[in-house]
């Protein structure tokens, strides 16, 4: 990671879960980090905690994302990395007592969660193609976006969030076919069951009768699992338009 010091990146998502493990990671590998959540107090917590620099950007709104992203640019430099992660997961099924899903709802997680993905990791591509090579190749930067093994096996009430998780990796390699002669390597992570605030809040033994179903490691996943997969697909330069995923080899049942 020696060739990031001092570069600048962005982690959406950066105040919780998998964005603050990456934030962190990234931070104690020496860049600059910049954390973007709709939280902006807890934010504010996790930059000071950090050392980093925090901003409260609804990711949905391109507009207000091009302002944090100049304001980080004019600050700590030109941004050479992006990781997206943040997201909404609400559970509904297709229908429910006979009615049918809310279509605002699952308008609304696409939205947030590949719509936002899209904003960020396009306008932040913008910077990175207008600023210098970092390497002889003409590399120029990085962007990480988060999908899940939803995107594959989605459970029951999760139609919304399977798809938007679907667009994301469906986005991944012609995202990176579209910035390759532009020096910027585009992936995709795809987590299974892992250790973030949503599953902090259930009893233990839910948490390890879930970490059960994992077939090897038989746990759910440390979020700074995944802050080590992120640094792993900076440093290497073959890594480009794939989707990784990172589950322990769990695929999904039905519920």
């Amino acid at each position: 990671m020696e060739q990031w010091a001092g570069e600048t990146a962005i982690v959406t998502g950066g105040a919780s879960g998998l964005g603050a493990a990456t934030a962190k990671a990234l931070a104690e590998a020496g860049l600059k980090v910049a954390i973007f959540d709709a939280n902006g107090e807890a934010a504010e917590a996790r930059a000071e905690e950090l050392g980093c620099s925090a901003h409260r950007v609804d990711v949905t709104d391109a507009a207000q994302v091009s302002e944090a992203m100049a304001v980080v640019a004019a600050d700590l430099g030109a941004p050479r990395v992006v990781v997206n992660g943040g997201g909404i997961g609400p559970a509904a099924k297709t229908v429910s007592k006979g009615a049918p899903d809310d279509p605002a709802l699952f308008a609304k997680v696409i939205q947030v969660n590949l719509v936002g993905s899209f904003i960020c990791a396009s306008q932040a591509a913008a910077h990175m193609v207008g600023a210098e090579p970092m390497a002889p190749d003409g590399a120029r930067g990085v962007i990480v976006n988060t999908a899940s093994v939803a995107a594959y096996e989605g459970q029951i009430g999760q139609v919304a969030y399977a798809a938007s998780k679907g667009g994301i990796a469906g986005m991944t390699l012609p995202m990176a076919r579209d910035l390759a002669d532009k020096g910027v390597r585009v992936c995709t992570i795809a987590p299974g069951l892992f250790l973030t605030p949503l599953l902090q809040g259930l009893p233990q033994e839910v948490q390890d009768s879930l970490g059960r179903q994992v077939p090897f490691p038989s746990r759910l996943g440390d979020p700074a699992e995944y802050g080590k997969l992120v640094c792993h697909i900076l440093d290497n330069p073959m890594l480009n338009g794939e989707v990784i995923r990172l589950d322990g080899a769990i695929r999904m049942a039905p519920r």
